[in-house]
């Protein structure tokens, strides 16, 4: 991102971590905060002023872009997690490097708009229908890549090892595209990859069902050297841990454990049916928690034990996954209200907790370790939630994270700043226009 001059915002409310402080002068320099100045109970004359509650900005740690293009067809008749991935797999069949650049920049665009900031894309679709590389072995991540960068936010390229359909099957006709055959394949091609100022790249395990257990060790490994973040899919499906037992007589936690894939870089997504043994695995080893509530509750999956992870001592995160919602306000309140439903008590997690795990915990897990603070030295990433909506107006300005953890939605964003400059200013996308039409005319030309 080029250097800038000095300039100034100024927060009618800040959230500084622990509480909502009126009257905040943010100094930015260089795409990054230099100063922290309260008690400023008006703006100077030189500040923009951002009226609401500006919270750091939110990372969406799970995403599968292409979802998005499922909204809507999937809720047509009934079924399970397994009967919505063949549809899932026959859109991921139509995707080239174009379609997916214009669907995934209208889809990052939409995320600027609901306050987030920074996207971990967990990608797979690799290759060419029927697996044949193309030109460019990573032609479908630089898709990615560039799509965010189009839309103003940063990104974490989560690139999935995916070998199998399953223990001992080989891919199957949708799977073929996701494949490089082996570790030491994927490793080669991921290498390629070069970070760049508003994207950084990662490892996946897409599943421990779709990495062979002898394999499991490349992926941490070149993870490991790089000191890159490393996701993987962990106990979405009670069925995946039916298989892992019968084929390793162990858990998935237990196996990604023996093959040194846990860890304090690593996230497990949904991590939703475990044993108490897998919480303590999880937990002992700093292994964060990626919870993406509103895919878990739409595809049925369950609701997973994110008390008794974090408790154990696994960082917790959040993911908007498929795209049923783009609303990391909505995922942070759903884990707990979520949680009350499964306890029948309240009050699992305070919203500084909860704006802690979908904007601090979330970039960690990313690695954007300098980003969702607002504090002297973080990067100048931030968001304005409106108070003075239907839905925010009315309570007390010191229960302002309050109101916008449980009332607000993504409709309540009306700034988002990446890198000290304007993403999204008055509820409008500075560098995608008209965001609904790029996203029906993406999902249109995906559709044939």
């Amino acid at each position: 991102m080029p250097t800038q001059r000095t300039r100034t915002y100024w927060l009618e409310h800040a959230w500084l971590g622990t509480h909502a402080e009126p009257g905040v002068a943010l100094d930015v320099r260089d795409g990054r905060i230099a100063a922290v100045r309260t008690g400023v109970p008006t703006p100077p004359p030189e500040a923009e002023p951002l009226r609401g509650l500006t919270i750091p900005g939110l990372a969406n740690a799970h995403s599968h872009a292409f979802h998005r293009a499922l909204r809507g067809t999937v809720q047509v008749g009934s079924g399970t997690f397994w009967t919505w991935r063949e549809v899932m797999y026959a859109t991921a069949g139509r995707l080239t490097p174009e379609t997916y650049h214009a669907l995934a920049r209208a889809v990052y665009a939409e995320m600027a708009l609901a306050g987030i900031t920074s996207v971990g894309e967990f990608h797979y679709v690799h290759h060419a229908p029927g697996g044949s590389p193309y030109a460019d072995p990573n032609a479908m991540g630089e898709a990615l890549i560039e799509a965010a960068a189009e839309a103003g936010i940063r990104i974490t390229l989560l690139d999935a090892c995916y070998l199998s359909a399953g223990f001992g099957q080989p891919p199957d006709r949708h799977q073929l595209r996701f494949s490089d055959g082996t570790a030491e394949a994927w490793a080669e091609r991921c290498s390629l990859l070069k970070e760049r100022d508003h994207a950084r790249i990662g490892a996946a395990v897409h599943s421990v069902r779709a990495v062979p257990a002898p394999e499991l060790a490349t992926v941490a490994r070149w993870a490991g050297e790089r000191r890159a973040p490393l996701h993987v899919h962990l106990s979405e499906q009670t069925a995946e841990n039916d298989a892992c037992l019968k084929a390793h007589g162990c858990t998935p936690t237990r196996l990604l454990a023996d093959h040194g894939v846990l860890g304090p870089r690593t996230t497990g997504v949904h991590n939703t049916h475990l044993t108490e043994e897998d919480i303590a695995l999880l937990g002992g080893s700093r292994t964060g928690t990626c919870m993406c509530p509103t895919t878990e509750r739409d595809l049925a999956d369950g609701i997973g034990p994110a008390v008794a992870l974090q408790r154990a001592g696994s960082p917790l995160s959040l993911g908007s996954d498929s795209h049923a919602v783009i609303d990391l306000l909505e995922e942070a309140r759903a884990m707990e209200l979520n949680e009350r439903l499964r306890t029948r008590t309240r009050g699992h997690w305070t919203a500084a907790a909860l704006l802690h795990a979908a904007s601090e915990a979330g970039h960690a897990a990313l690695g954007w370790e300098e980003a969702g603070n607002l504090r002297t030295g973080a990067l100048a990433d931030f968001t304005t939630i409106a108070l003075d909506t239907v839905r925010t107006a009315g309570p007390q300005p010191r229960l302002a994270a309050e109101t916008a953890v449980f009332a607000a939605s993504a409709a309540d964003v009306r700034h988002t700043v990446v890198g000290g400059r304007h993403v999204v200013r008055d509820g409008v996308h500075a560098l995608v226009p008209d965001v609904p039409s790029a996203l029906a005319g993406a999902v249109r030309a995906l559709r044939g």
